[in-house]
């Protein structure tokens, strides 16, 4: 019995390990909410997410399912990519100058683009505050698309997209904190700025991680709940304040409930959009095409051209076995943006309807973005073959046998 149970239980364990179920079940969780919203339950299924709590308590907290999540839930998102991005900075691919200035260039690129674009679209419109939107690269979607490709992209070519998402992330939570945030409470600000450095103190006095720094980090995310500044990235401070041998521990404990509960309610609560009568004009409104430009374009021609100046300055190199044409391709899977995109969308607008044809434009951008990523790598995939197929017939049986193994 206990055989049948291991056989049935460990296929379901692989799927669940694997970087590509998290990106097939944001999909699901995504259509599904929309298919609910748009449905005859669309009105309840909203008020849901977004009615507000009656409650008699005092103390300032989030007022409904959705500001609980984005606020509060996200944090534990953030507090993964913060740890992620500690690790590179320390012993990854970000570790050195060289290493680490391809990505960081690339990922600038990545962000300095499609905002141009989006400013371009909405420059002499009160919509302006969205530039952030178009800048974003989600990790697991984008990796996991990568992952669905298989061969056709070079390993080094998925460090490289890892390690620019992993920056882009850490640029987007630079661009919420400096620019998405509301008005500044000086006291609050200044309670946190206290609980942080009480954080690094138990590890001057080496104090193990445990309810001491979890008390300190709960009280630490009310402070800038309060403060005007986002909240939710009080988990990349926290992350930068564990000790490295701590991570992998924290991890073990929230990685799962991240994947497979925190970013599905996201995706959930985020995409309960009744989509507008006319999608084709909502799309076609100087916000919709900023970011369906900024993300669709922006992101594949910033990243190619400054990683190509960039090398053409020997300042970096690319990876072994990397070509130009698969950086291109690359580009095109980093503009698929969603998680960091809706999160900018609901800082960035404050009217709904706003955010509906923002969040609209997003899923299109997706979309457009992962079918162009699949079809460019399958053609040049075709290509490449072509071409090393009439290479090796010009060159000896062993030369053409060490040609082989070296691509694999």
């Amino acid at each position: 019995m206990k055989r049948i149970i291991s056989k049935a239980i460990n296929p379901l364990r692989m799927l669940i390990n694997d970087s590509r179920f998290t990106g097939i079940m944001l999909i699901a969780c995504t259509l599904l909410s929309m298919c609910l919203a748009n449905s005859s339950f669309g009105t309840g299924y909203k008020q849901f997410w977004n009615g507000e709590f009656t409650s008699h308590i005092a103390i300032p907290l989030p007022e409904n399912f959705l500001s609980w999540i984005n606020n509060f839930l996200m944090a534990f998102f953030f507090l993964m990519a913060g740890m992620e991005i500690k690790r590179e900075l320390i012993s990854g691919e970000l570790s050195s100058f060289k290493k680490a200035v391809l990505p960081f260039g690339a990922a600038l690129g990545g962000m300095i683009v499609p905002a141009l674009i989006f400013v371009a679209f909405n420059l002499h419109t009160s919509y302006l505050h969205g530039w952030g939107i178009p800048t974003a690269t989600d990790i697991a979607f984008s990796v996991g698309i990568a992952s669905l490709l298989g061969k056709r992209i070079p390993v080094g070519l998925k460090i490289l997209l890892m390690a620019l998402a992993i920056i882009d992330d850490l640029g987007a939570i630079v661009v919420i904190a400096l620019f998405y945030g509301g008005h500044l409470n000086w006291i609050f600000l200044g309670i946190g700025i206290l609980l942080y450095a009480s954080l690094f103190a138990c590890n001057y006095f080496k104090i193990k991680f445990g309810p001491v720094q979890i008390l300190l980090s709960a009280g630490l995310w009310y402070a800038f709940f309060n403060s005007g500044i986002e909240s939710s990235i009080v988990g990349v401070l926290i992350a930068f304040a564990t000790p490295v041998h701590e991570l992998p521990k924290i991890e073990k404990y929230i990685h799962r409930w991240v994947n497979f509960l925190i970013i599905p309610l996201f995706a959930l609560a985020n995409t309960a959009i009744i989509l507008p009568g006319n999608i084709i004009g909502a799309l076609g409104t100087s916000v919709g095409l900023g970011i369906i430009f900024g993300l669709v374009l922006g992101k594949p021609i910033g990243i190619f051209v400054f990683s190509r100046v960039l090398v053409a300055l020997k300042v970096a190199s690319l990876p072994r076995n990397v070509q130009w044409k698969q950086v291109f391709g690359m580009g095109t899977l980093a503009g698929i943006g969603f998680t960091m995109s809706i999160f900018t969308t609901m800082l960035a607008f404050k009217v709904e309807a706003f955010q509906d044809i923002a969040k609209v434009a997003i899923l299109v951008s997706v979309l457009l973005s992962l079918v162009l990523s699949m079809a460019y790598f399958l053609i040049i995939s075709v290509n490449m073959t072509f071409e090393h197929t009439e290479d090796t017939e010009t060159l000896s049986p062993a030369a053409a046998g060490q040609m082989e193994l070296e691509l694999g």
